[in-house]
């Protein structure tokens, strides 16, 4: 009889003392509200940063020199803003979260995760977008979402732990791509690794509310279109390969780049650092000199462009190039702004070179790889990047040779660049080992 487990409460008449522990339905209604909020913040962030986009282009047709003089000029703006009043704000955001959810109740952690860094993180964002930056609005969006998150709990007067935060920068990757099962594979391989047991519950819960939400008020859409076509498997043994390859390798070296200019221990961030207001004047000349080559192309996340590319219309071959080098300028600033758009546009401009190889019917495939491939060297998440691409382009029936590339580009790129970006960047953030944190 000792080897018979024991017989659950709930046989003998008795509730278990965990399902009527007050702090555990607080704790749910909490996970509740949050997961709404995240999905309204997230649908209003989206809408403002296409409005901003769009004016910009608007404004640029008709006044095509505008950008050498207005994006500099933003640049300026934006970083003497984020270094005067919001110094938690600058980069990508997933970074933020990353580093918060080390140790969630200190004072880094409260600081990175602050409403008033959250609404910085909007504002000078947007503002970035009108200037016409190379950011995307996901990045932000994980930090805005990890925000909504602590702030909620911690008005339930509930502990902060590193689930709670992990399951709000989760949501905000569901709600910012519409795309659920991303979030989830986001925090399984970025966020974290495993905390405990209870994570996965409270993280699916979180993606799954607050994806419904924006779903629900903004409708069933997809976030690059459906995509039509397949690849016969000749094609696919020779393009996922390629595009894994080449795709991988700019990947890691924009990370590579990225480091040397950015990182903790970059070679040239204490010179950037040094003189902050010429970097940022620099950076946006740049990519000011770029929009004006490029007719608009190079600006803003390159939503529209990419979304071209992929159903099968031609563009110009510098669009990938020029993706790139706008993207590493803008992130080289220091102002807000994420990397996850721009770089799948960049993906996009390296695959529509690859698609003169192959049959024109097969071009949105191969520019899908293509994002694949470079989205998978920088981020170095294939499962994450394998769950974007597929959900956002309703494409699960070429999902193996995403598979297949995003495999060959998370190799390809670490060997360009060893270090995954966001882990590195998150120890910018971070606190000195000793005596900086304590519990609040």
């Amino acid at each position: 009889m000792a080897l018979l487990p024991r017989r659950p409460d709930f046989l003998s008449g008795k509730m278990p003392q965990e399902l009527v522990r007050a702090d555990d339905w607080h704790r749910r209604i909490a996970m509740l509200v949050s997961a709404v909020l995240i999905g309204l913040a997230a649908l209003f962030f989206a809408r403002l940063g296409d409005a901003a986009q769009a004016l910009f282009l608007s404004v640029r047709q008709d006044y095509v020199y505008l950008p050498l003089v207005l994006t500099p000029l933003t640049f300026l703006v934006v970083s003497v803003l984020t270094r005067r009043f919001a110094r938690e704000a600058r980069g990508s955001g997933i970074p933020q979260v990353m580093a918060a959810s080390r140790k969630p109740m200190g004072r880094t952690a409260r600081a990175l995760l602050s409403l008033r860094a959250a609404i910085a993180k909007i504002v000078l964002t947007v503002v970035a977008l009108l200037g016409g930056a190379s950011v995307g609005r996901e990045g932000p969006t994980v930090q805005l979402a990890g925000a909504i998150m602590v702030q909620v709990h911690r008005l339930f007067r509930l502990r902060v732990t590193p689930g709670v935060v992990i399951a709000g920068g989760a949501a905000g990757v569901a709600a910012a791509f519409n795309t659920p099962l991303a979030g989830i594979a986001f925090a399984i391989e970025e966020l974290a690794v495993a905390y405990e047991q209870r994570l996965a519950v409270l993280v699916m819960g979180a993606v799954m509310i607050a994806g419904l939400t924006a779903q629900g008020l903004a409708g069933d859409y997809v976030y690059f279109g459906l995509l039509d076509g397949s690849l016969p498997i000749t094609s696919v043994l020779v393009a996922a390969p390629l595009a894994g390859l080449i795709g991988g390798v700019l990947g890691g070296l924009f990370s590579r780049l990225f480091l040397m200019l950015r990182g903790p221990d970059g070679r040239w961030a204490p010179l950037l650092d040094r003189w902050p207001m010429v970097t940022a004047l620099a950076c946006g000349s740049l990519v000011g000199l770029l929009i004006y080559l490029t007719d608009g192309n190079a600006a803003g996340t390159g939503y529209e462009a990419t979304t071209a590319l992929l159903e099968g219309e031609k563009g110009d071959y510098w669009f990938g190039p020029a993706k790139f080098v706008a993207a590493l300028a803008t992130s080289a600033s220091g102002i807000p702004g994420g990397i996850f758009a721009p770089s799948l546009a960049a993906g996009a401009g390296f695959g529509q070179l690859l698609t003169p190889l192959f049959p024109a019917e097969q071009a949105g495939v191969i520019v899908l790889l293509g994002m694949a491939g470079y989205f998978t060297g920088v981020v170095r998440a294939p499962l994450t990047a394998v769950i974007i691409l597929s959900e956002a382009t309703g494409s699960s029936h070429v999902i193996l040779p995403l598979f297949a590339t995003a495999l060959i580009g998370d190799w390809a790129g670490s060997m360009v660049c060893r270090d995954k970006l966001y882990l590195v960047l998150s120890r910018g953030f971070l606190p000195p080992e000793k005596g900086e944190e304590k519990p609040a």
